[in-house]
């Protein structure tokens, strides 16, 4: 099995992506830590074209930016194919988090956009959504 490490610079951020070949079974790529394919919106990430069957993961940063400490009460995503999870619940003012994003490209071809909904207790926004696309080739 073939492996390389590719590093590409964006906006003084470095990114890395660690790709796999010649392998039969099934594959993962992890997104780089800067957001190339929207660079804009912190919300949302686009894979690019990946390979159908690889399972792409990408890490949101959620931030806490209200006055009052929130718990992140569940999170839910639009698809069975996208799983995620936070890297911690309770937030205090500008505290920030991971939330983890993984999407199993399997039984997909072509565009695909996904939804993942982290619910809070803030009465201000009690639900965040970020999105992710990818374009699925065989």
């Amino acid at each position: 099995m073939r492996k390389w490490l590719l590093m590409c610079q964006v906006s003084g951020v470095m990114c890395h992506v660690l790709v796999f070949s010649g392998c039969a079974a099934q594959t993962q790529l992890t997104a780089p830590a800067a957001d190339v394919g929207m660079a804009l919106d912190p919300y949302a990430w686009d894979f690019g074209r990946i390979k159908k069957g690889l399972i792409a993961k990408h890490e949101f940063i959620f931030k806490n930016e209200t006055k009052d400490k929130i718990k992140i009460t569940d999170i839910t995503t639009s698809c069975g194919c996208t799983a995620s999870k936070a890297g911690k619940a309770g937030l205090l003012p500008g505290e920030e988090t991971a939330i983890e994003v993984s999407f199993n490209s399997k039984g997909f071809s072509g565009p695909v956009q996904q939804f993942v909904y982290v619910h809070t207790d803030s009465l201000d926004k009690a639900v965040f959504r970020f999105i992710i696309k990818a374009d699925v080739e065989r």
